[in-house]
């Protein structure tokens, strides 16, 4: 039973005028305050979830060549299986983000993650072009639902000085994964006893939100009232109830965010670029290795093992970025480091990925050894590991509540490149050669290598003529007693109707005079 006469909140309790209902500090029900081990847990579960979905984006490509002869189509053809299940990653965060942030994000991976894995099944028992085309289209798209909710999620638990880690693996995860896939899937592929078709059922195998919780708060404290006063969460303060307006305007905002936001634009052809350039390596790859090298399906997948020990290193070294993250933040006067601190790796990596695209790209001749190439591959696999750890902290920390709408815009352009790169890459390829046609990928990389510098420098000018980014000036008072965690959860920037009224925002931001302090937090029951 909730106690309401211990907790007041803005507000009066009226239908017109109701309490606003938001965390207290030191609540049990804050995610913030749950115990590690049950936050570790739930992120173990977010990143397998991801690592499954990316994982299955690339085992396919394992079975390429055994595709082509039973299914008599071209290489182009069997290359739209990969193309089409990424393109899923771009379709799915546009109805998936949204829904996760009114429904709650549990519901959201039930429902998407099931049928993600019944879908497995017909592709696993295809027999011709159309059905395993179309479930691949369709496995794409359930599948995406943990890329952008599992994002918030672990933004939702993890406070600024905590989810350094937490949020490294996240972002890893959706590289790591596709890089075992060919690994695992070449050497399935190549086995006359299993075929290709079993990759689809490892798929199978391996496939076995604050506004919500606070709007059922809301909800159990008006019951608790026996109806005589009304509550309602911060989140549905002045906000629309119809579900086609709220769905229209969380599909709209992504495509918003890329146009009005130059840190969220600019960082989505970043990471697009980095993240396109490694699926077109899985079409280039079994060109270098097979076509040319003479290498077995699972011999070419081993070939990756060097962009995958790369992001293992990658990953590893975000203990580093966390310890000037802290730094950033002893010195900071109210206890929250400035976005840009979270740059220092993805500044790094932005020089490693390229040295590793052109060192791939130049050493690749079947002339130089084997060895050579995959080499290549650490310094790459290491920058690309730093670049998505990074920035996806950098846009976490810049919008907040608005990460999952950020984190969308960067997904959607994002895998549209991944969906595209596979298909023109095997014709640059062999109009090219093997050395100019990935240097094309290490020009791109080359020339996008000033973009972390460049928000390092003038990050804090460029958030400050934005209309949603956290902004430097927007600080709680400096508070040396206060908890850095408590500091984090005060400075939370929430998502906010336009015409509410300015002394309303005010009494709900500070929350002075009501004991409240602001936080963006998951409902347990929905992660």
């Amino acid at each position: 039973m909730i106690e309401i006469e211990r907790q007041t909140y803005p507000g009066s309790g009226t239908a017109e005028d109701p309490y606003v209902v938001d965390w207290d500090l030191d609540d049990p029900e804050d995610p913030y305050n749950w115990p590690k081990s049950k936050k570790w847990l739930i992120t173990a579960q977010l990143a397998l979830c991801t690592w499954t979905v990316s994982f299955s984006s690339s085992s396919y490509t394992g079975g390429l060549k055994y595709i082509e002869q039973d299914l008599h189509i071209s290489e182009d053809v069997a290359i739209l299986g990969i193309s089409l299940y990424v393109l899923g990653f771009a379709l799915g965060p546009l109805v998936f983000a949204p829904m996760g942030e009114m429904f709650g994000r549990r519901i959201v991976f039930l429902v998407t993650l099931s049928l993600y894995t019944v879908f497995q099944i017909p592709g696993a028992l295809s027999k011709n072009l159309p059905t395993l085309l179309a479930c691949r289209l369709l496995t794409g798209t359930f599948g995406a639902s943990p890329l952008t909710n599992a994002g918030g999620a672990v933004g939702d638990i993890w406070n600024f000085r905590e989810r350094g880690l937490a949020s490294a693996i996240y972002a890893t995860v959706p590289f790591l994964g596709p890089v075992i896939g060919p690994i695992v899937g070449g050497f399935v592929a190549q086995n006359p006893r299993l075929g290709w078709h079993f990759n689809f059922w490892l798929m199978l195998i391996f496939s076995a939100y604050a506004p919500v919780l606070l709007r059922r708060r809301a909800r159990k404290m008006s019951v608790a009232s026996n109806g005589t006063l009304s509550y309602v969460s911060m989140h549905d303060l002045n906000q629309s109830k119809s579900f086609f307006r709220v769905m229209r305007t969380n599909l709209s905002r992504p495509f918003v965010f890329i146009v009005t936001e130059p840190i969220v634009l600019l960082l989505a052809v970043y990471i697009s670029i980095v993240y396109g350039t490694l699926y077109a390596m899985f079409s280039g790859f079994p060109i270098v290795f097979q076509q040319h090298r003479h290498f077995t399906p699972g011999q070419s997948g081993l070939a990756f093992l060097g962009i995958g020990f790369g992001i293992v290193v990658g990953t590893a070294s975000q203990s580093i970025q966390n310890r000037l993250y802290w730094r950033s933040m002893d010195r900071s006067e109210n206890g929250r480091a400035p976005p840009e601190a979270r740059l220092h790796t993805a500044i790094v990596g932005a020089i490693l990925a390229p040295i590793g695209l052109w060192w791939f790209s130049w050493t690749s001749t079947p002339s130089i050894h084997w060895s050579v190439p995959v080499l290549g591959g650490i310094p790459f696999g290491i920058g690309i590991a730093q670049i998505l750890q990074s920035l996806t902290t950098y846009l976490m920390d810049t919008y907040n509540i608005y990460f999952a709408s950020a984190i969308a815009s960067t997904i959607v352009l994002r895998s549209c490149c991944a969906a595209a790169f596979p298909l023109f890459s095997p014709r640059m390829f062999h109009a090219l050669g093997d050395e100019w046609g990935m240097s094309v990928f290490a020009i791109m990389s080359t020339v996008c290598m000033p973009i972390p510098l460049l928000f390092w420098k003038y990050g804090s000018w460029i958030r400050g003529k934005s209309r949603v980014a956290y902004k430097d000036t927007a600080s709680i008072p400096a508070a040396t007693h206060i908890d850095t965690a408590v500091s984090s959860q005060m400075e939370t920037v929430y998502e906010r109707d336009a015409k509410t009224p300015p002394a309303i925002l005010d009494t709900v931001a500070c929350g002075s005079d009501a004991q409240t302090h602001t936080s963006a937090h998951a409902d347990p029951e929905n992660l």
